[in-house]
């Protein structure tokens, strides 16, 4: 059985059409360890051009958000030993963009000391941000909506 996506206690079936990218918590139930991290709400594709045509085509497809379970190998170990069942998987922030992304990743590990403490999964915190107008209007948006 898959483990729903949770946000504010609602199962998430679809992403809000102008979601990017999401950050997650996941939990083991039976120990209550955690792993915080991100992921991308859509793939780029990219198909060869049409007969006649030079340029590629291309677009995006829905990522394989549904079956994930973070890139740590330790969660992804237990999840496999102790069964799907045994994790609550959360939606914490629905992100317009992959750049507020990966601030609000960054901001949750730190501000959860996720590297100072054997209560969660993450062994790394891995990020590369560039400061824009569009990263800051994202966080705007974020700020005025705690929900979100």
């Amino acid at each position: 059985m898959l483990s729903d996506w949770l946000h504010n206690n609602n199962v998430v079936d679809t992403l809000p059409e102008d979601c990017e990218a999401f950050v997650y918590l996941i939990t083991n139930n039976t120990n209550d360890k955690k792993y915080v991290g991100k992921k991308l709400a859509k793939f780029k594709t990219t198909k060869p051009p049409l007969k006649g045509k030079k340029n590629k085509r291309r677009g995006t497809k829905e990522s394989d958000w549904r079956e994930y379970w973070g890139s740590s190998d330790n969660l992804k170990e237990d999840v496999l030993a102790l069964g799907e069942d045994k994790f609550t998987r959360e939606i914490l922030y629905f992100c317009p963009s992959r750049g507020v992304a990966s601030y609000i990743e960054a901001r949750e590990q730190f501000e959860r000391k996720v590297l100072l403490s054997d209560e969660y999964y993450n062994g790394i915190i891995n990020v590369r941000i560039g400061g824009s107008k569009i990263l800051r209007e994202g966080l705007k948006e974020d700020s005025k909506n705690p929900d979100t």
